[in-house]
């Protein structure tokens, strides 16, 4: 694993000393199994709202209690080496909860970012009251085209 790459302590202790610094720490999380087009856009336009991105990227067993049996395509460590080349990224914490709630504790960003195929009523309510309790702004991000990671699956196995 690469410098990016972090547990979930040691992302604490490094969120604890960025805040001390002044710096604005946005956060976000997801499974990015097959990365494409969108999910780069989205990470750059999240990245530009603050001064560092930590993204929490669902290990391989939450992947598939939200996606199914079937997924993910690209295990986590490849996953998380990926997204942790983009320049965009500064820190990548594999978590492996359903839910980002004990990744979210870690970091206590002040932005939380989810993308365009959410809105406030249709993010987890319960992750939605925790980050709302924080103190954390949330910021959905318009939606990039009509990029998917199913959709691709779908294009490759036919069934599009």
């Amino acid at each position: 694993m690469n410098g990016k790459i972090k547990t979930i302590e040691e992302i604490a202790q490094i969120a604890d000393a960025l805040k001390r610094q002044g710096k604005r720490i946005v956060f976000t999380n997801g499974c990015f199994d097959l990365l494409h087009l969108g999910h780069v856009k989205y990470l750059q336009q999240s990245r530009a709202l603050g001064d560092v991105l930590i993204l929490a990227l669902n290990s391989d067993e939450s992947v598939r209690q939200l996606k199914g049996p079937s997924r993910p395509l690209v295990p986590e460590n490849e996953r998380a080496e990926i997204l942790s080349a983009l320049e965009c990224v500064d820190y990548v914490v594999i978590f492996n909860e359903k839910r980002i709630n004990r990744a979210f504790e870690a970091v206590k960003p002040q932005i939380y970012v989810k993308g365009g195929d959410y809105t406030i009523d249709t993010l987890d309510q319960d992750e939605r009251r925790m980050i709302e309790k924080s103190g954390a702004k949330i910021h959905i991000i318009r939606k990039i085209g009509n990029y998917s990671t199913t959709n691709i699956i779908n294009k490759i196995s036919g069934s599009a």
